[in-house]
């Protein structure tokens, strides 16, 4: 790609020139920028998007280092089509995280950097423990200093930088929270014992109090920090987001409130008792109760919330089970409009598709917004993992060929995350090879049976069995946690080839997405959320299995029937009649034929 089909280059080379300025007058010789925010978030306000700004590359997840010659970006595998395009003529180095010839950021800029260099970082955007990790690095391979520059750089770099988000708090309903704000205050206490907790993960502290927002793009939680004392709950928001009846809410529960931006200057005088950190807390917090630290009287460990928000009760449970059913229908009806239309001839694109069914999804009940932009990539795009078409890129369907489409919703009972490959025409046998594969792994992992004590990297070969034989592999995670109505992607469990140690537990959801990505040809992945549930008891212990909870076809016509096996199909038609089942008393009588065909026996 040229300068000329990248319009952000020329922007992006005088942004960094700038910021090298700055660099230069405090004698830094490289700056770290991550995705993230005070938080520790995956997907941030605008407000903290200074990764994005300073590259013009939008992805979810990745790392620029700027040095006073250099810069470079470090992301995963999902995002490396997409960032090699819009890295185009700026001159941002593009860094293929865990492949073999990609170096770790200290040792590229123990490359670049001299002795005694200086590497800066916002303390306020970059957890304790990684900026432990990067300065113990440095110093000790390369001797190399860490450093913190002022925040206020990214104020007077960014002219336009948007504002914290002024949108206003609800309350989460106790019919669907499942539990109250007192209850869980009082269960997170028994855990840290007589210890003040400190809190900074959004998605963390809107669980605990039942609030939404609408802070984060797709993400329903209230930028805000909440410190958890043996005696009280001190809450800190933006002032004009707290409407009365949120806050007597609150106050009826203990919650004290404060405004936001006192926060640093307020976390170490809650002294009365030793303070927690969770373990991913911004620098700055920790240099702020650098005090309390020396004194032994504050300490870092893992916060008790991720655990007890990711095991849901009846009520999240009940609504997880309607918000799939209301899904599932607006599913099968953007399934039908799609076929109707490629039919007729009409045209359809990647945004027009991804439009019709956030529609559909927008006329269902309780409602409230895409849980995550929706990655509709078709053909060659649908093997860019984590792809989403822009005007730029937006491209018509073709009557052959697969539409990956991974989509989902929030709404106020349940958050749900699906994906389908979506024949649209003759397929090559490749494609209908790898969607095969991947059918395979799907329903082999859905079908297991495991014992308590198990982790999702035990399981995660399950979903790749079939196409390890072949010689393939995909490098994202097989499944992760999903919020209720809450963040899309939540922990701690997750199940991926890395070790991630965290048990599977009755009550968790759980992704089952594998996926095979041909560069420059189609993209296959198969997504369904699950739930873990007990399954038996035996003389060897307690069994857990997988319960399904998303509702909707999975498109039988790539399936290379040969390559099935009989328990496979059993499961595969299993599923269908209860997607039928479930959905069908919802459907207008055409939808319901539709629906029927789709699901009929193989």
């Amino acid at each position: 790609m040229t300068n000329q089909t990248n319009p952000l280059a020329n922007e992006v080379r005088e942004r960094i020139a700038h910021l090298r300025e700055y660099m230069k007058r405090a004698d830094v010789q490289a700056v770290i920028i991550p995705s993230t925010d005070p938080h520790g978030s995956e997907y941030v306000p605008d407000h903290w998007k200074v990764r994005e700004w300073i590259s013009g590359f939008n992805g979810s997840a990745g790392t620029v280092v700027v040095t006073l010659t250099e810069a470079a970006l470090w992301t995963d595998s999902r995002y490396f089509l997409q960032a090699e395009e819009q890295l185009a003529g700026t001159n941002i180095q593009l860094m293929k995280e865990r492949l073999p010839e990609t170096p770790s950021i200290t040792d590229w800029l123990g490359v670049v950097l001299k002795k005694n260099e200086s590497v800066g970082i916002d303390p306020t955007v970059n957890s304790h423990d990684q900026a432990e990790a990067w300065a113990n690095e440095l110093m000790e391979k390369f001797c190399i200093n860490l450093t913190h520059i002022p925040t206020s750089w990214w104020d007077e770099l960014w002219p336009s930088r948007p504002q914290l988000p002024l949108e206003e708090v609800e309350m989460q309903p106790l019919a669907l929270a499942g539990e109250s704000c007192t209850n869980k205050l009082a269960r997170i206490r028994k855990e840290i014992g007589k210890k003040t907790l400190v809190v900074s993960a959004l998605d963390d502290i809107a669980w605990t109090l039942n609030l939404r927002g609408s802070d984060v793009h797709c993400n329903p939680v209230v930028v805000s920090y909440l410190v958890i004392t043996p005696d009280e709950a001190h809450f800190f928001a933006l002032p004009e987001k707290i409407f009365s009846p949120v806050g007597e809410n609150l106050r009826s529960h203990g919650v004290i409130f404060h405004p936001y931006p006192e926060f640093y200057n307020e976390v170490a005088k809650f002294d009365t008792y030793p303070l927690l950190l969770p373990t991913n807390s911004n620098c700055e917090i920790s240099t702020r109760c650098q005090r309390l630290i020396a004194e032994g009287r504050c300490s870092f460990a893992p916060s008790p919330i991720p655990a007890m928000k990711a095991v849901k009760n009846e009520a999240e449970i009940n609504g997880f089970r309607q918000a799939m059913v209301r899904d599932g229908v607006a599913m099968v009806r953007f399934l039908i409009w799609l076929e109707e239309k490629m039919t007729k001839g009409e045209e359809v694109t990647e945004l027009s598709a991804d439009a019709e069914l956030t529609r559909q999804r927008s006329q269902q009940e309780h409602f409230r917004d895409v849980s995550f932009d929706t990655i509709a990539g078709y053909g060659a795009h649908g093997a860019i993992v984590h792809y989403e078409p822009t005007p730029e890129s937006d491209i018509p369907l073709d009557s052959k060929g697969l539409l990956l489409l991974d989509s989902g919703a929030q709404y106020m009972d349940g958050t749900t995350d699906i994906t389908r490959a979506i024949p649209l025409g003759p397929l090559t046998e490749d494609e209908r090879r790898d969607y095969t594969l991947v059918l395979k792994g799907n329903i082999a992992l859905s079908r297991a049976h495991f014992p308590h004590g198990t982790c999702g990297t035990q399981l995660d070969v399950l979903a790749r069995q079939f196409m390890w034989a072949e010689g393939i592999n995909y490098l994202h995670g097989t499944g992760h946690g999903v919020g209720s109505y809450l963040n899309v992607h939540e922990g701690p469990h997750q199940i991926r080839m890395n070790h991630v140690p965290t048990l599977l537990l009755p009550g968790m959801t759980v992704t089952n997405e594998p996926g095979i990505y041909r560069t420059g040809s189609h993209g296959v992945r198969i997504e369904n959320m699950m739930l873990i549930v007990p399954d038996k008891e035996t003389e060897f212990g307690t069994y857990y299995k997988f319960d399904i909870l998303t509702l909707c076809p999975i498109d039988t016509r790539p399936i290379v029937r040969e390559m099935m096996t009989p328990d496979e199909l059993q499961w595969l038609n299993a599923y269908h009649q209860r997607v039928f089942n479930e959905l069908a008393p919802r459907l207008e009588e055409k939808e319901v034929a539709w629906l029927k065909e789709k699901t009929k026996e193989m």
